[in-house]
């Protein structure tokens, strides 16, 4: 499962209506590939259609879906949005990641 922490909600909610779509029946689509100073990145994005091998979660009213083959290096991940002068934007914080680099985009585990 991955969680989504308040911040992040409002700022995905935002987000999505922006780019057209509608937290209410839409999902955030989130992932890993390869890539990155650390070997794999997190890749995150708005989709309108579940695909055929995609794991759904609700969580704090988000939708989220993440295909079977990422679903292993993000359980128990916690999204959270960090705003300000030095805020990253969206922080993906992996209980199954060994290593992260500086900007926290990518990791190893």
């Amino acid at each position: 499962m991955i969680q989504v922490s308040d911040t992040a909600k409002k700022k995905i909610i935002d987000l999505m209506k922006d780019d057209g779509f509608d937290a209410a029946v839409d999902y955030v689509r989130v992932g890993v590939k390869s890539g990155g100073c650390s070997g794999l990145s997190y890749d995150l994005k708005f989709d309108k259609n579940k695909g055929e091998d995609d794991k759904i979660f609700v969580d704090n009213d988000i939708t989220i879906a993440v295909e079977k083959k990422s679903f292993l290096y993000l359980a128990g991940t916690i999204l959270e949005f960090s705003g300000g002068l030095n805020g990253k934007g969206f922080v993906f914080n992996n209980p199954n990641a060994n290593r992260t680099c500086g900007c926290g985009e990518s990791f190893s585990l």
